[in-house]
């Protein structure tokens, strides 16, 4: 398990100030942790005997341990390609590729939607669907790909997204964040800067922010209202984002269903714009028709 997970899986059996420092450690994670006790302690309001209980609570046998499983997170966090490779290379079973990647990358999709709570995915949809508010979406160098993917999506099924992704743009695009509004950001490791900086600008503007990111998690999660945090490691030097798109798929479907009769009523006008551009083969047809 993360770090992240052990904490948040003993915390009902916490006393109030263990919590306090558990929501302190979640916060600023991991940088709340790499400090001394005594640091984290003073950070917290809580006594070092408290970080000390509380880390055996959640299975560390003290403080050095529980430090070195973060720095351990870390070094995953910022990994680039060569070095993911070298994580993977000496414990691959001798079997075909299409067997160990596929494998990995199913688990990770079975494990990522298993940690979706349902009531806060569904009040992720109900932001998305809701008439007021504008949905502003971004990502990263690989995770745009997946950014305009949702945005082709919500065009269809509702005005008023716009993509933040051309570098020239993003910051006109920008001013038209107003309170209220959504912000879908998507970043996996290694975090980019310019993601952060649209996340912090929408967020300083008073825009909502949801994040989609990987199982360490972006610093964005810092402003995020909601955070859904999937696995992405796999047997490769490139990490999968198989589970990111099954999670905006689950949305985009959900989304169908919620505004049904304006969605049917809009694409229902999209085909007719497509018949007329004749961007799609009609088969049984002439190319001359």
């Amino acid at each position: 398990m993360r770090v992240t997970e052990r904490l948040l899986a003993h915390r009902e059996t916490m006393t109030p100030s263990e919590r306090q420092l558990v929501n302190v450690l979640l916060d600023d994670y991991p940088m709340a942790g790499l400090g001394s006790i005594t640091e984290l302690a003073s950070i917290a309001s809580v006594s070092t005997t408290t970080v000390a209980r509380m880390l055996q609570k959640t299975g560390f046998v003290g403080y050095p341990q529980f430090q070195a499983a973060i720095r351990s997170e870390v070094k995953e966090m910022i990994s680039g390609p060569v070095a993911k490779r070298d994580v993977w290379q000496n414990d691959l079973p001798e079997e075909h590729i299409l067997n160990r990647y596929s494998r990995q990358a199913l688990d990770n999709q079975r494990r990522s939607i298993d940690e979706v709570a349902p009531e806060e995915f569904d009040s992720f949809c109900r932001l998305l669907c809701d008439p007021d508010r504008r949905i502003f979406i971004t990502g990263g160098r690989i995770t745009g790909t997946l950014a305009q993917y949702l945005y082709l999506h919500l065009q269809m099924i509702r005005p008023d997204v716009k993509l933040l992704s051309d570098a020239a743009s993003w910051t006109h695009d920008l001013l038209e964040v107003r309170e209220g509004d959504v912000l879908v950001a998507l970043d996996v490791r290694r975090y980019e800067n310019t993601t952060l900086l649209i996340g912090q600008l929408c967020h300083e503007r008073g825009a909502e922010v949801v994040l989609l990111t990987d199982q360490w998690r972006s610093p964005i999660h810092r402003l995020a209202k909601h955070t859904f945090a999937a696995r992405i490691a796999v047997p490769s030097a490139w990490d999968s984002m198989a589970s990111i798109l099954v999670l905006l798929e689950c949305v985009i479907a959900e989304m169908q269903e919620r505004l049904w009769d304006s969605v049917k009523e809009r694409t229902e006008e999209l085909e007719q714009a497509f018949d007329r551009t004749k961007l799609f083969r009609k088969f049984g047809q002439s190319s001359g028709s």
